[in-house]
Formats: structure tokens, sequence, C-alpha cells
């Protein structure tokens, strides 16, 4: 018995670093959709056309995100936002935009 959950323990952590891994690729797109936005002003479109795509919806998947439309539109305005991966994910842009917010509900 103690194989068996040593071996589901294992099988559950390498999902995991999949699914991570799937993730850091779809971050990667999104990088290279802002790049693009901001080099030709079509990110948003090239992202869309990613995430429509069969390896984009198998990308999707496997990061645990269900390629569905309402996914595609979300990617869509992150990626016309500008705002980096790496910067939107930061501890600092999270409490900056949450201090935005604060002050637009006191207004």
């Amino acid at each position: 018995m103690k194989d068996f959950v040593d071996g589901t323990a294992y099988s559950n952590e390498q999902g995991n670093r999949a699914r991570k891994l799937f993730a850091a690729v779809v971050l990667a797109a999104l990088d290279d959709a802002i790049a693009d936005d901001k080099k030709y002003g079509n990110g948003p479109e090239q992202i869309a056309r990613w995430a429509r795509s069969r390896d984009g919806r198998e990308v999707l998947t496997c990061a645990g995100i269900d390629p569905s439309e309402r996914v595609v539109s979300g990617l869509m305005d992150f990626v016309a936002k500008g705002v980096r991966t790496s910067v939107a994910l930061s501890r600092e842009e999270s409490e900056r935009r949450n201090a935005a917010m604060l002050d637009l509900d006191a207004a």
C-alpha cells in the first residue's frame, strides 16, 4: 500500500511540474504578443490567433486553462494593457493595483 501512495504522490508531482511548464509557455506567448503589440500594433490579434489554434488550445489545456472564448478575450485584454507578465505577477505591481482600486473606491 505504501508503494502505491508513493507512486501516486510522485505522479501527481510530475503532473504539477508539467502543468507549470505549460503555464510558462502561455506566459511566454503573452510576452511575445505584448512585444508584437508594441512593435506592430497587432498583439491582441496574435494572441487570439494562437489561443484558437490547435497548438494553442492544447498548450492552454495542458496548463490547466480552459481554452474557451472567454479565456481568449481575457488574454486579448491582458495583451492590450501592455503590462509584461513578469511585472504583472510581481508583488509591487499587485500592491500598486490594489492601492489604485482603493483610491477609486474612496473617491
